[in-house]
């Protein structure tokens, strides 16, 4: 590629990334959402999370694994515990990565 591809192709994908962000935006007060579907686009964020972190914690070595052996299943779990108890996204990342590095280091 010439040095004009590359800055062609950075540009057009800045576009392209500036009017899929910018579109709700620019013309979000003429769009009008059903009440039911604002309602529901409240558990977007979670879901995606859901969507990110649960095959992590379940898929091992290419295989779903929901055993105690499971130290990324393990690790999530003792740190979702102690976020439902703490409630400090700090303390949950730490005690996390710990527990994930103290089980995977014993194993």
């Amino acid at each position: 590629m010439t040095d004009t591809d590359i800055w062609t192709v950075i540009a057009l994908l800045t576009l392209a990334t500036f009017l899929t962000r910018a579109t709700f935006w620019l013309v979000g007060h003429h769009i009008t959402i059903p009440k039911r579907i604002h309602e529901a686009l409240r558990y977007a964020p979670a879901c995606a999370l859901a969507a990110i972190i649960v095959p992590d914690f379940l898929i091992r070595h290419e295989q779903i694994d929901v055993s105690l052996k499971n130290p990324q299943l393990v690790a999530g779990l003792i740190a979702s515990i102690f976020f439902l108890y703490k409630r400090s996204m700090l303390g949950t990342i730490l005690l996390g990565m710990t527990a994930f590095t103290l089980i995977r280091l014993l194993s």
